[in-house]
């Protein structure tokens, strides 16, 4: 009787963790307090931050890509070096990218920056963050050009569009499920 106690208590205690789990497989999330101090500091919506790092390294710190970007925010080093520079930081190394709160407070100023660049259209900052603002800015004023307004199709980057498409669904899912963890609530 005491065994059938046991894994009875068991069962109830895994059935309660397995959607969390669940989630952490599906849905990684760490470094909250330090996404959370970032979105605070800098205006953002901490689910957007969640969402980029999703998008660019699935929450693994010391990832680089094929173009050298680095670590959580996937940060090349020439544009680590610019945001050093433009936000007073004291000093940088390159090795500091892979610190998660350099390259969240570096991916944060530069995602706030394409923010205010692109007067706020999220879609057109996520573009400027992952293809470069100039690119981003051509899209606009092609739109502009056709008098019509800018829509994820007139990305010409299929790599572009998917990835901006990824980051806005990812920021649903974030906000559904880690409002707590995000400060939402």
């Amino acid at each position: 009787m005491a065994l059938l106690g046991v894994v009875g208590l068991a069962a109830v205690v895994l059935s309660q963790r397995v959607p969390d789990v669940v989630d952490e497989i599906r849905l990684p999330l760490r470094h909250e307090d330090i996404i959370r101090q970032q979105a605070r500091e800098k205006g953002l919506d901490p689910s957007l931050i969640a969402a980029v790092i999703y998008a660019e390294s699935r929450f693994r710190d010391n990832q680089v890509s094929h173009a050298g970007a680095e670590g959580l925010m996937q940060i090349t080093p020439d544009t680590a070096r610019d945001i050093a520079r433009q936000s007073g930081a004291t000093s940088f190394e390159l090795s500091d990218l892979h610190t998660p709160q350099v390259n969240i407070a570096y991916g944060s100023w530069r995602l706030r920056h394409m923010l205010e660049r692109f007067d706020g259209s999220v879609p057109l900052a996520l573009a400027g963050y992952n293809a470069g603002p100039e690119n981003a800015q051509r899209w606009l004023n092609e739109a502009r050009g056709r008098g019509a307004s800018f829509r994820l199709r007139d990305i010409t980057f299929p790599e572009t569009r998917n990835y901006v498409a990824k980051v806005l669904s990812a920021r649903r899912d974030y906000r559904a499920t880690y409002p707590k963890q995000l400060g939402l609530d």
